[in-house]
């Protein structure tokens, strides 16, 4: 077998383990039961999955430009994707649009954290969106 072959048999393999994360991202999306898992689902598989799709793909086309500009593509999707998951956890975690029930706080067992503010409770005096009676993510 020569090296392209190989290149070409590794890069598909890739490609098609990629494709199957970013799959099994789409499927807990759809499938988990609140907003925390569901980040957790579109973040890790999501992240995993595209960087195989680059590497296989670079493996694949070969070519300079084709390279750079996945390697660049993986670099943004490294930054932004944990960033972005990090931000809206805290996000859903203030506003409480999570199951409670789900949710185990290790704070509150220490007695460190405090309890985020309820939409009532909440600076400008306005409803953020939150919970209420204890359904959360109902407006």
């Amino acid at each position: 077998m020569s090296p392209e072959a190989l290149l070409d048999v590794v890069g598909a393999v890739l490609i098609l383990l990629g494709a199957a994360l970013t799959l099994t991202a789409a499927v807990g999306i759809v499938r988990l039961p609140d907003v925390l898992n569901r980040m957790h689902a579109a973040s890790k598989p999501q992240t995993l999955g595209f960087l195989l799709l680059c590497v296989g793909l670079a493996l694949v086309l070969r070519e300079g430009s084709a390279t750079a500009m996945l390697a660049v593509a993986a670099c943004l999707q490294l930054v932004t994707s944990p960033v972005a998951t990090q931000m809206m956890a805290k996000a859903a975690h203030r506003t409480r649009q999570y199951r409670a029930d789900l949710v185990v706080d290790d704070r509150d067992r220490e007695g460190q954290g405090d309890e985020p503010p309820r939409a009532e409770e909440a600076p400008g005096g306005g409803e953020s969106g939150s919970a209420r009676d204890g359904e959360p993510g109902t407006r």
